[in-house]
């Protein structure tokens, strides 16, 4: 985590709350074990609260650059868990949309926090890991 630069303030959005700084999830206030790839994936989509997050940047965020992996696969899996730890359903996404072949977007209904998440400066590339 760069010193520099203050974790976002904890995050709520249907049941769910997501501190940055602990990296913890919790529904009604109980922990929930998620942890890897779909918490890196989680944590990148409520940086962009209703904004496409791309298959591409995902990419970016789970894997150094020289790194041989089935993408599809792993960003695939990533998300089922992420949504198997949510509830959430593909068909009838309430946090998770998908953007086909495109991307992944957390819906902007199930946000209820008051504020936003700092914004990226454009053109700048995205850390691998975000906070």
């Amino acid at each position: 985590m760069d010193p520099l630069r203050a974790p976002p303030p904890p995050v709520e959005f249907g049941p769910f709350a997501f501190d940055f700084r602990t990296r913890e999830l919790r529904k009604h206030n109980v922990k929930l074990k998620l942890t890897g790839q779909p918490l890196e994936v989680l944590a990148m989509l409520l940086v962009h609260p209703g904004e496409m997050v791309t298959r591409e940047e995902l990419q970016r965020l789970l894997w150094p650059h020289d790194t041989v992996v089935d993408f599809e696969l792993g960003v695939n899996n990533a998300i089922y868990r992420l949504r198997q730890a949510l509830g959430d359903d593909s068909e009838t996404p309430r946090y998770i949309e998908t953007l086909p072949r495109r991307g992944y977007r957390l819906s902007p209904k199930s946000r209820r926090a008051p504020h936003r998440c700092p914004r990226p400066l454009l053109n700048r590339p995205r850390p691998r890991h975000l906070f």
